[in-house]
This record gives structure tokens, C-alpha cells and sequence, in this order.
């Protein structure tokens, strides 16, 4: 009775004028998506869509099932609900529904609106099944915050995805809108916000983030940067951050110099409680001119602030590539079936690269903090396949096994963007490397004008050197491993070996365990890895399988609060675990000792020339 209900109340208040509606095709006006912040019931948002009219028999809407930044699979239309199609008559029309995230709609001639309700990703991210990633997904908290990754509350209809939208979004009285999507008008009428966006596109590229206003704005050169805070026990005010982003962000422009491909950017941080029914998927999601930040709100502000410093500076790198510098696969994104695009190696890589260089460019930090930043990437690099070819990776990255290697976008992406640096370095004699590059790529091509996917490496190399296709074809497009230390003896440094303590089952951010999803979410030892000191000395091996510790059955579940206990561990603490090896169950115990690793460390050489001293100088601070 509920549900008929509310069919019948909704089209009596949609459809009072439907009748009258003019036949205008589809391609002259905007589609008009209205949505209820106000009127929430089941913790969902009303969508209505009015498409304008079609010329076609039948046509299909379609919510994204992955959207640029994410290389997953994630499938938003599984959390929209009640999708009913109406004629002009305000009657319900037949809908079909062939995938997860399509409706097919027959007599599309005759449709005048559809709506339907959309669920939050945030409440179901601890459910069994792959969750969103935080800063991709979306929230509704009545009254208090809507986190509106558009992708989640707004499809297309095939064929139609280059024609404008116009969003009015009814929300609470006291909310206010932070987002880089264009305004209708700069006043709001009856608590009504109105945006326009050109193309589908812009409607997913330019999240909205309602909160009760907690806002900070300044000028970083020619662009206006808004942050945007929603912090639910009001531990935190968007101007307890803003000297340190300020001062971030104005290096970052110092380094970039007359790149200017955007003139307002906007930071929307979101602080979890780590409740249940909240964000757990920490980090950030690019946008063209702006960003998604996810945090624990229990964070003392110290580290706070370093962490917004470590993702906000790789994502707004993100306004030289992809927004300056994309391919056509970027450009006109196929949101259901995408074709991805082989330079993961730029999009990604160069923008991690930026992240470091720019601080030790603008003087943030020292050259042996970057030096051991870069130590790690090569050896968290090597916890992913180094014989991938990266375009191969990028092309198939939504696939196995290169979707479990993506993360090395981050790791080996930026150091190919360093050995690329400074081979450029070396054959310019110092006066070019990757920013030059990148700043011509972007006076050729910009915000509207892709290139083809296939054509970007010749481009660099006619703008470069021979010695720039023999790197690409054997260490990008090809699958031989880059050897970091010729690099870096190109410009007077040289990797040494010392001890590093770790974790126990973690190096950093890198996991010496993994799980098998395949065996009922099984905790094995990685292989292909260096171990640190607490499996060699208890001679666990890599493909091992943790059956038990102290008495307790491993899985995901109960792995993660042993992670936890083992941060209060000492070297006498004794362990017993059960594992299973080639199908044998063996015990092992023994002392947990003080975990240690053997890394490389990168240094200085002695006696090197001026001409290699002054590279080293070129390549990190000119």
C-alpha cells in the first residue's frame, strides 16, 4: 500500500502540467533534474528527471557503473530504488531493466519524466561486498550533510550525454553548497539551488557538498581555492587548516609558474566519525577543479594537517593532468562500458611526482626527505608485478590481473616520471624535464582539446630527445624494469643498504600479508617480497597460510585487531601460530623480536663532478 501511495502522490505532483508539454527534441534543451534535500524518508533522496522529448521508439537511462579516477567497478545504479517512468498523461509507463545500472524504456516518444529514489554508499561500506571508496561515494545525513558525488544521483540517457543538464536541488534552510559547478543565478529563491553544466560530464566532474557553512576562501595566484569542512562533533573549523593549505597550495602554484587552467578550486573534506554507518575509505578523488577528502575526524590536527597535505597536493596537481593534458578516452568517458586510456603513468604518475618534487622545489621539505621518499616508492613498487607493462596495465586496468596492481600508479608511476626527469635533465643539460614538458603538452592541447590515445608518446619524444622513445619502449610501453640506480648516478647519488624498522605485518603502508578472496577470505604470507625480521626469524615463507595466532582462527575479521595489538608488542612478547604450508598445518612460535628490513637508502656519491652536482641542483630546484 506504501509503495502505491506513493506512485500516485508523486505523479499528482509532478505531472499537474505535464499534458501541455511542448515536443522539442531532446538535443535543443537541457535535461532539468531536480533534487529533494528536505523532504528524506529512509535515509533516501528523491531524484526527478525531465528529459525533454524524444524522437526515438525506445531509449535507455543509465547511472555510471565507473567513474574517471576510480578504475573500479563500483555500480551506482545498486543503490537506486523505485525507478518509475511517466507519459504525459502522468501515466506509469513499462520499463525493463537489462543490467544494474540501465532501464529501457519503450514508447520513449511518449516519456515525460522518470524519478526514483537514491540510497548512500557511506551507510553500506562495511557490508559484506566490495565497498565504494569514501571520497567516490556519496552520503545522506537529513538535516546535517549531503556528500553529492553527482554519479551517484544523476544518469544520462544514451546518445545524450553531450547536451546541457540543469540541477535544482531543494535543500534545508541552514545548508550551504560548496562545489565548483556553475550557478544559474548567484541568489537562491525559496531555498532553491540552481546549477548548470554543459555535458554530462560536468554534472559527475563537479561534486556538491552540502554542511552547515564552515568555510574558508583565499587566493592561490589567479585561483580562488574554497575549504569546505563538515566535522560532526565540530572538533574541527575550516580555518584551523587554512595557513597550512594556503601556504601548500601557494608553493605548489610557485612551481607550477603560468599553468592557469582553472580559476576556483574547491577542497570538500569530509571528517568520519568511524561509526558503523560511516566513511571508512580514507584519502582523495580528483575532480577537474576540485576535490573529495575523506578523514577520521579523530586525527590530532598535527596530523590532520600533514595528511591534507599529502592527498590535497597530489589531487590538485590533477588541474595539469588530466585537466590540461587528456586523451579522448578522458574527454568523452564512457561511463558504462569505459575504454580507458594507456597513460595511468601520466594522469597518475606525473601527479604523484609533483607532489613530491614541488616540495623540495619550493623548500618544504630537504633534499634527503625527498631522496627517502622516493627510496620507498622503489621499494614499495616492488610489491607489484615490475615486468607489467604500464600502457598494458592502464588500457586494462578495470581487469585482473592488472586492476591489483593499480595502486603502483602511485609507486613506479612517479618514479617513471623521475627517471624520465632526469634523463630529460641530462640531454638538456639541465634546462628541461617533465614540468616543461607537461607546460608544453598543455599549450598545445588544454581543457578542450584531447589527444589521441595512441599518438602521446611520439609527441613527447618529437618535443624531446631519441633517447626519450628508447625509455618508453623498454621501461613503459615494454615490460623491462627501470634500473633507479643508473638514474641516479646520473646525478651524483647512489643507493646504500641500512636497516629500517617496520611493522609487524606492515612496512609503512605496505601489507607483508594478503588475503585469498577466493578461500573464505584466507590471511597468507605475500610472496615476491622481501620479509622483514618477524617472519624470517620465525622462518614463515612467502605463500604461507596463518591457520591460528595465540589461539585465534585468521580471516580479514580477526586479522585486523591483531594488526592493531601489534603496535603494543615488545621484542619478548611471544607468538604461536598455526599455518599451513603445501597443504600441511605446522606450528611456529617463538620471541616477536623488533622487526626490522633491509632497504636501500639513496645518498650522495663522493667525488662527483660540478657538471653532476649542478644536474643534481637543476633537477631538484630550477
Amino acid at each position: 500500500m506504501k509503495k502505491i501511495f506513493l506512485y500516485i502522490t508523486t505523479a499528482l505532483l509532478f505531472y499537474s502540467c505535464g499534458s501541455t508539454k511542448q515536443l522539442i527534441a531532446i538535443d535543443k534543451t537541457p535535461v532539468l533534474v531536480n533534487l529533494n534535500l528536505v523532504n528524506i524518508a529512509d535515509d533516501k533522496v528523491n531524484v526527478l528527471i525531465d528529459p525533454g522529448a524524444f524522437r526515438a521508439d525506445m531509449v535507455s537511462f543509465r547511472i555510471p557503473k565507473t567513474v574517471p579516477g576510480t578504475y573500479s567497478s563500483d555500480d551506482y545504479g545498486k543503490y537506486v530504488e523505485e525507478f518509475v517512468a511517466y507519459d504525459y498523461s502522468g501515466n506509469i509507463m513499462e520499463v525493463e531493466k537489462p543490467d544494474i545500472n540501465t532501464w529501457s524504456i519503450s514508447k520513449a516518444k511518449d516519456l515525460d519524466k522518470i524519478s526514483y529514489r537514491v540510497n548512500d554508499t557511506y551507510d553500506t561500506e562495511n557490508e559484506v561486498g566490495e565497498a565504494v571508496f569514501s571520497p567516490a561515494g556519496t552520503n545522506i545525513l537529513k538535516g546535517s550533510n549531503y556528500m553529492l558525488n553527482l554519479h551517484g544521483f544523476v544518469g544520462y540517457f544514451d546518445g545524450f550525454k553531450e547536451i546541457p543538464y540543469q540541477l535544482t536541488i531543494l535543500r534545508p534552510e541552514d545548508l550551504k553548497a560548496a562545489t565548483s559547478l556553475s550557478k544559474a543565478a548567484l541568489e537562491t529563491v525559496n531555498n532553491e539551488d540552481v546549477f548548470m553544466a554543459n555535458r554530462y560530464f560536468e554534472v559527475i566532474d563537479n561534486p556538491i557538498f552540502y554542511t552547515k557553512p564552515n568555510q574558508e576562501s583565499f587566493e592561490v595566484g589567479s585561483i580562488e581555492v574554497t575549504l569546505s569542512v563538515y566535522s560532526p562533533n565540530g572538533i574541527y573549523k575550516a580555518s584551523d587548516l587554512r595557513e597550512r593549505m594556503l601556504s601548500m597550495m601557494s608553493a605548489q602554484k610557485a612551481f607550477l609558474g603560468d599553468i592557469d587552467s582553472t580559476t576556483e578550486y574547491n577542497i570538500l573534506l569530509y571528517l568520519s566519525t568511524l561509526e558503523d554507518t560511516d566513511a571508512t575509505g580514507f584519502g582523495a578523488l580528483e575532480h577537474h577543479t576540485s576535490t573529495v577528502v575523506v578523514l577520521p575526524e579523530a586525527l590530532p590536527k598535527e596530523r590532520l594537517e600533514q595528511a591534507m597535505v599529502d592527498v590535497v597536493s597530489h589531487e590538485f596537481f590533477h588541474i595539469v593532468t588530466p585537466l590540461s593534458v587528456h586523451s579522448k578516452e578522458i574527454h568523452y568517458f564512457d561511463f558504462n562500458a569505459p575504454k580507458m586510456s594507456q597513460h595511468l603513468w601520466m594522469y597518475e604518475g606525473t601527479t604523484e611526482y609533483f607532489a613530491n618534487l614541488f616540495q623540495v622545489h619550493e623548500g618544504l621539505i630537504n633534499e634527503e626527505e625527498f631522496f627517502e621518499r622516493m627510496r620507498k616508492k622503489i621499494g614499495n613498487a616492488k610489491g607489484y608485478d615490475d615486468a607489467m607493462s604500464f600502457t598494458i596495465m592502464s588500457e586494462n586496468i578495470l581487469e585482473q590481473p592488472y586492476e591489483s596492481n593499480y595502486a603502483n600508479v602511485y609507486e613506479k608511476g612517479a618514479l617513471i616520471n623521475m627517471a624520465l626527469d632526469i634523463l630529460i635533465r641530462e640531454k638538456s643539460k639541465g634546462e628541461k624535464g617533465v614540468l616543461w614538458l607537461m607546460k608544453e603538452l598543455s599549450k598545445k592541447y588544454g581543457v578542450d582539446s584531447p589527444f589521441n590515445d595512441e599518438e602521446l608518446i611520439d609527441e613527447i619524444v618529437d618535443l624531446t630527445y631519441p633517447e626519450v622513445r628508447s625509455f618508453f619502449d623498454q621501461h613503459v610501453i615494454g615490460d623491462t624494469p627501470i634500473d633507479y640506480e643508473a638514474f641516479l648516478e646520473k646525478v651524483g647519488l647512489t643507493m646504500k643498504k641500512v636497516e629500517e624498522q617496520t611493522g609487524y605485518f606492515l612496512q609503512g603502508e605496505i601489507p607483508f600479508i594478503d588475503v585469498d578472496q577466493d578461500n573464505e577470505n584466507a590471511i597468507f604470507v605475500r610472496e615476491g617480497i622481501d620479509l622483514n625480521s618477524f617472519f624470517t626469524s620465525l622462518k614463515l615463507q612467502g605463500g604461507d597460510v596463518i591457520k591460528s595466532i595465540n589461539g585465534v582462527d585468521i580471516n580479514l575479521e580477526t586479522m585486523r585487531p591483531i594488526i592493531g595489538q601489534s603496535f603494543a608488542w615488545s621484542p619478548d612478547t611471544l607468538i604461536k601460530m598455526e599455518i599451513i604450508r603445501d597443504g600441511i598445518v605446522m606450528e611456529i612460535e617463538g620471541p616477536v623480536g623488533r622487526p626490522t628490513i633491509e632497504v636501500n637508502k639513496i645518498t650522495p656519491l663522493e667525488n662527483v663532478s660540478e657538471a653532476v652536482t649542478n644536474l643534481r641542483d637543476d633537477w631538484l630546484k630550477n
